[in-house]
Order: C-alpha cells, then sequence, then structure tokens
C-alpha cells in the first residue's frame, strides 16, 4: 500500500472511531459489559498504541536500525496484516498489553481531551507516513508486543486497523449500552 493510501486510511479510521465516540451518549462513555473495555478505556488504549510510533518515527534513524535491525522479507499487503493480526488475537484470548493492563477507566471529563489527543496523534502519524521514505518504511523494523517485529509500514498500516477494531467492539456493546440506558 503506498503511503498516501496509508495516510488516507489513518485519516479515515481515527475520524470514523472520534466522530462516532463524539456522537454517543455521555453514557456510553463509561459504560461497558461485564469483563469488557468502557469506550473510555478503548480511547485512553488506542492513544497508548499511538503515541509510542510516533515517538520511535521521530528518533534518528540510525537509532531504529541498530536498536531493531532490518527487515528480512517483504511488506505483507494490509490484507495480511489484518489477517495475522485477527489470528494473533484469537491464539492469544485473555492477554492485555502490557501498558493497558490495569487501566483506569478516565472520567467523562477527560473525553474531549482524550479524543482530541487521539486525532493529533493520527495527524502526527499521518504526516510522517508520507514524508518517510519508501526504503525507510519497508526496511526498518519495530517490535509489535503481540505480532513481534514488523516493518514499520505494516504497523503503520496495522494501526488503522487498530482502530477499526476498537470502532467494531464499540458498535457492537453499542445495542446492550441502549438496551441498558432503556431499562
Amino acid at each position: 500500500m503506498e503511503t498516501a493510501a496509508i495516510a488516507e486510511l489513518l485519516d479515515q479510521s481515527y475520524s470514523n472511531y472520534v466522530n462516532f465516540v463524539k456522537t454517543s451518549d455521555d453514557g456510553f462513555w463509561e459504560f461497558a459489559p461485564e469483563g469488557k473495555w468502557t469506550t473510555g478505556q478503548h480511547t485512553k488504549h488506542l492513544l497508548q498504541s499511538t503515541k509510542p510510533l510516533n515517538l520511535a518515527l521521530s528518533l534518528p534513524k540510525f537509532i531504529l536500525s541498530w536498536k531493531y535491525g532490518k527487515s528480512n522479507r517483504e511488506v505483507r499487503p494490509y490484507e495480511q496484516v489484518v489477517k495475522r493480526y485477527q489470528e494473533r488475537l484469537e491464539q492469544s484470548k485473555g492477554l492485555v498489553y502490557k501498558g493497558s493492563q490495569n487501566m483506569g477507566i478516565p472520567a467523562l471529563s477527560e473525553k474531549q481531551y482524550l479524543l482530541d489527543r487521539l486525532l493529533v496523534e493520527e495527524k502526527k502519524l499521518s504526516y510522517k507516513t508520507t514524508h518517510l521514505s519508501d526504503s525507510f518504511l519497508d526496511k526498518n523494523i519495530l517490535p509489535h508486543p503481540l505480532m513481534g517485529k514488523m516493518p514499520i509500514r505494516e504497523l503503520i498500516m496495522w494501526s488503522a486497523y487498530h482502530v477499526d477494531h476498537h470502532l467494531k467492539i464499540l458498535k457492537d456493546f453499542q445495542q446492550q449500552y441502549l438496551e441498558t440506558a432503556q431499562s
């Protein structure tokens, strides 16, 4: 996938997520089915996964190469990245990324701030995606907590899917929320 298409995918995914959350009832922010995250926690988790990627992409290029190495394979297409992630999720049922374990429930007063921060981080990621060379995106790798080391281009594509994945979860929860709110 070309960088312009990835940037567009990022913009669309993050915008869809933020718009959905913004237009949902305020009560939905703190709602969660038994044993699941609230909308606020999903949002915080997405922010926790986007910020480190932006930070890594801000480092001098030679540091990434030195610390994580270079890719030894071709970049997978978006569909394969998504399929591989879904398989890994299925294999790791119950495991939660270390940074999101024991995550507190963000208060409703944090909603606007977290959504704004998420959009800012997405804009940074989109900008970096279109301003880094294809060679850099394809040859350099970064670690993913579930999928292992990945070429940066794949990790950025995964970021767009990751947001879509959490949006789907929230949309599935919305019906439960509406039923609970009406009771």
